[in-house]
């Protein structure tokens, strides 16, 4: 799957498709690469990119709040993730964390409870060209947990987080990372009391993020809304 892009419009096609446009319409080449120029029988270009983790946020299909990058970039950078890590997740929905790990190169197991959303994820794990490394598995991590072997990582994006956090410390390597989103302050308060019964270096914070308004008469945050997303917990194995 490809993406085409002709100023702030966007499609996804694959290869050897045709796009029809009020721009036109593209015959796509089966050959077609990132970064090549495609002109429709209008003479309108496309340029074709190669779908990269922001373009994956706001093409897969949904189905519920997916994790905003910027905190999925909170995740990664936190918990120093890398092609060598074996990560364990849970709370798939989506599948935007799950899938932007797999592009860092690290092998995931990924729970989701829902069938129908597990299955939305898989669609769209294929989309990311990540299926091979991140496997998402239908069940519940709570019941499964004490049959797994330990992981580098573990993230989770779930309710019930803190049943697991319980047992962080079992399925976590030593010196491996624990990272919890949750956009409630009660269950983050439940995990990091949790947390600090096995773990170390536990810490919470709250993610916001102002933008800048740049204009003509000068430059300074924004006065909208706060851009509040949630909360993330994260810890240590000793």
């Amino acid at each position: 799957m490809i993406l085409l892009t002709h100023g702030d419009r966007e499609y996804l096609r694959e290869p050897g498709e045709t796009l029809e446009t009020d721009l036109g319409v593209l015959d796509i080449p089966a050959e077609t690469t990132p970064d090549d120029v495609l002109t429709t029988h209008l003479g309108e270009e496309f340029r074709v990119r190669h779908l990269r983790g922001p373009d994956l946020f706001n093409h897969f299909e949904r189905t519920g709040a997916p994790m905003l990058p910027r905190d999925v970039g909170l995740v990664i950078g936190e918990t120093g993730l890398s092609r060598t890590d074996r990560v364990l997740d849970a709370g798939t929905g989506t599948g935007v964390l799950a899938s932007y790990m797999g592009q860092v190169g690290a092998d995931v197991l990924t729970y989701e409870r829902n069938p129908e959303f597990a299955e939305v994820a898989r669609r769209n794990m294929d989309l990311a060209g990540v299926s091979e490394t991140v496997e998402v598995r239908t069940g519940n991590l709570t019941q499964e947990i004490g049959e797994l072997s330990t992981f580098d990582v573990l993230t989770l994006d779930t309710e019930d987080a803190p049943e697991v956090v319980a047992d962080a410390d079992e399925v976590l390597v030593s010196g491996g990372f624990l990272a919890v989103y949750s956009p409630f302050i009660e269950t983050t308060r439940e995990v990091v009391e949790l947390a600090r019964e096995t773990l170390s270096d536990v810490r919470a914070i709250e993610t916001i993020q102002r933008e800048l308004d740049i204009d003509e008469r000068g430059t300074r945050p924004s006065t909208g809304p706060v851009g509040h997303s949630g909360y993330l917990v994260f810890a240590r194995n000793s």
